[in-house]
């Protein structure tokens, strides 16, 4: 049986909606990163330590499909699954879900873990985190 995805909930505030009156297409995107650095934290990932190790997360792609419409004072919870490949890359896939359960967006994140002294991505990013990490499950790495 595998483990749920790290999930946080989100209110959609008045300054968040577009002309339209719902989200914004670039607050999806901000969702998504701060449920990924929420998970990262929750998982005992320092951001000071990376750094101080000389390593940096980045984002190489990201991809959103919207699928229904968030409006103001919705809530949403948002999802963070980490893929990992035995490349130097890996996915974050984000779900966007309201309370009831209806998916409303899919945020795809290609991402790799930067060297900062060479400018390289490492070759083995998931024992890099798992590593660091105290409760490596939450990122996929068992």
């Amino acid at each position: 049986m595998s483990a749920q995805p790290f999930t946080i909930r989100f209110t959609v505030r008045s300054y968040e909606l577009d002309t339209n009156h719902h989200v914004a297409s670039t607050v999806y995107l901000q969702y998504a990163e701060h449920s990924r650095f929420a998970c990262g934290q929750a998982a005992g990932l320092s951001p000071d330590r990376l750094l101080a190790d000389g390593l940096g997360p980045i984002n190489l792609e990201t991809t959103v499909r919207h699928l229904g419409e968030l409006r103001g004072e919705d809530q949403v919870d948002v999802s963070c699954t980490f893929l990992w490949g035995e490349g130097k890359t890996h996915r974050v896939e984000h779900t966007f879900r309201k309370p009831d359960g209806t998916l409303v967006a899919e945020v795809s994140s290609l991402s790799g873990l930067l060297d900062m002294r060479t400018r390289r991505m490492v070759t083995d990013p998931a024992a890099q985190f798992r590593s660091r990490a105290t409760n490596p499950e939450l990122l996929g790495l068992d």
